[in-house]
């Protein structure tokens, strides 16, 4: 699966169960009526393997470490490093700010590639680059699964994903399903407290 064809894609993550339809929270704090639970198909290293790999040729740096913003795609940058042959790390939010944690480090100089499970604001992986540019980090590119992004990004490095799968976002304050009164829902790793 050296290219990987969104029907292909969409096709894998609709088999698995993984593009939802109800009312959820973003790790963002915007709602939407779609998720894509990409852990439903990462939890298979073999197909984990091959989205890495994928993702992986589209860089054709030598890279040092692969960095992933917190847990959702600790399992994609953890393939996507076996891929390059280099060091995975990944980020915590500690007090609602993205830090390293658990004695990771980076070398000034290294050649860093962020990658994510899915972009949706890019504000997260923003904060990523941010923080290991702090640390000396030369960051070559961002990487993603799923673009699902409504305005593309902007990090002024390469940004490429396997598919771009936009979907409509609110904000929570002016949400239509919040609207209807469909309950809300938080699946994703931001949100552990139960939903208000």
């Amino acid at each position: 699966m050296a290219k990987t064809a969104k029907l292909d894609l969409i096709g894998l993550l609709s088999e698995h169960g993984a593009l939802l339809d109800g009312h959820f929270r973003l790790a963002s704090g915007m709602h939407s009526a779609n998720y894509v639970q990409t852990a439903l198909i990462l939890q298979y290293p073999h197909i984990a393997q091959k989205l890495a790999k994928a993702i992986a040729s589209k860089f054709f740096h030598e890279i040092d470490c692969v960095c992933s913003p917190a847990m959702g795609a600790v399992v994609i940058g953890q393939e996507v490093a076996r891929a390059k042959k280099c060091r995975a790390i990944f980020t915590e939010r500690v007090n609602g700010v993205m830090v390293l944690r658990r004695e990771f480090h980076i070398n000034k100089g290294e050649k860093l590639l962020v990658v994510e499970d899915v972009l949706t604001t890019g504000r997260s992986t923003g904060e990523v680059v941010n923080l290991t540019r702090t640390h000396g980090a030369k960051v070559v590119g961002v990487a993603a699964i799923i673009d699902r992004s409504v305005v593309a990004p902007t990090f002024e490095i390469p940004f490429r994903s396997l598919i771009s799968y936009p979907l409509e976002i609110y904000p929570a304050d002016n949400c239509e399903l919040c609207k209807k009164n469909v309950p809300l829902t938080s699946p994703g790793s931001r949100y552990l407290e139960p939903n208000p």
